[in-house]
């Protein structure tokens, strides 16, 4: 579904790049490295609705993507190594990393044929709940609850709620009422029972569906083992910290790296918070990840690295593969910096 603010930001772009804008900024403003953030890289054809259509990115765009960035001088590294050329920058090309997060088995059987063409490391980002099934990837369901049905019954605090799914206007405006009452009008604990009521129909598990989505312990297991592969934390149950109390928080941050010790044998030296935004994590959360022991964490802030992040390695930023965005040049324009200064009031390094 393309929406009018979609238009605006494709509009701005190519004017970006066709004004040379990007290439004067790129000097100025492109950094030292970038961190590429990813959810899912399928081939498979989109869901009826599309609705979390950014989180997904075709595997020849990937391909595409690694193989334009070689071209203009990038050096694909781990997370290890890109956080040592933060600390201590060689003065040579940018370098570049990847990082997924949640665990979707398609990282393992369609995109890692594709790092492993480029000979490119990966970080994925684990939530030991979800690959256990204690939490949902609740932004699934919605979407498969609103596919299938014509009106949503919720029991709220103020009563039970009926919203409209009949057409497809009625089904994107229920599903982003649902985003919101499932990320502010419920506790992060109460979620997984809220998804579970609406999931779990009389001729449908729904819960199981986007459960199969994700890749199982063996198969992250293999992921770890791999030469090009490395597990991270992504919290235990995929909240979002900042709604918690800081004795939650860090219990939510410390035991993910234990649970993930005991299934790997490995402990994760990097982590990424879940949604990453300003609502979800900020500075607390960075004192945290660092008082834990994580070497790094990373966000879901636009922007690019710089020498400065040396202070902040726990509040690093990330450029989005965005699924709405797959085209080359979009990809280019954003590595420029100049999106990067747009999207945050003038600044050129992104923290928190």
């Amino acid at each position: 579904m393309i929406d009018g603010v979609e238009t605006l930001r494709k509009l701005t772009l190519a004017t970006m790049r066709v004004t040379g804008l990007a290439a004067l900024a790129r000097p100025f403003l492109g950094g030292i490295g970038v961190i590429l953030m990813l959810h899912r890289v399928t081939a498979a054809p989109a869901k009826p609705l599309d609705l979390n259509g950014h989180l997904a990115v075709r595997p020849d765009f990937l391909d595409a993507v690694l193989t334009d960035m070689r071209r203009q001088g990038y050096r694909f590294v781990s997370m290890d190594e890109a956080v040592r050329l933060v600390k201590q920058p060689d003065g040579g090309a940018p370098f570049a990393t990847i990082t997924l997060d949640d665990g979707y088995r398609d990282n393992l059987t369609e995109a890692l044929p594709i790092f492993e063409k480029h000979q490119t490391p990966f970080t994925i980002y684990i939530a030991p709940g979800l690959i256990g099934g204690d939490v949902d990837l609740w932004w699934e369901v919605i979407e498969d609850v609103v596919t299938v049905k014509d009106k949503v019954l919720l029991a709220t605090e103020g009563g039970a709620v009926t919203w409209g799914a009949r057409t497809r206007p009625e089904k994107a405006k229920t599903f982003h009422r649902l985003m919101g009452h499932l990320s502010g009008g419920v506790s992060e604990s109460e979620q997984h029972g809220v998804v579970s009521s609406l999931g779990r129909l009389p001729y449908f598990d729904l819960l199981e569906r986007s459960r199969s989505l994700l890749m199982c312990w063996d198969e992250i297991r293999s992921i770890e083992a791999h030469p090009l592969g490395t597990i991270g934390a992504h919290t235990v149950n995929h909240y979002a910290l900042r709604r918690l109390d800081e004795a939650t928080a860090r219990a939510e941050i410390a035991e993910a790296a234990c649970m993930l010790e005991r299934e790997l044998g490995v402990r994760p030296r990097h982590m990424a918070y879940p949604y990453g935004f300003a609502k979800a994590v900020g500075e607390r959360e960075a004192r945290l990840a660092e008082e834990v022991g994580f070497v790094s964490a990373v966000t879901t802030r636009h922007g690019l690295i710089h020498a400065e992040h040396a202070g902040y390695l726990h509040a690093l930023p990330r450029l989005s593969l965005n699924g709405r965005y797959q085209s080359i040049s979009h990809v280019r324009t954003m590595l420029s910096g100049l999106t990067v200064a747009m999207a945050n009031r003038g600044r050129r390094v992104v923290t928190m």
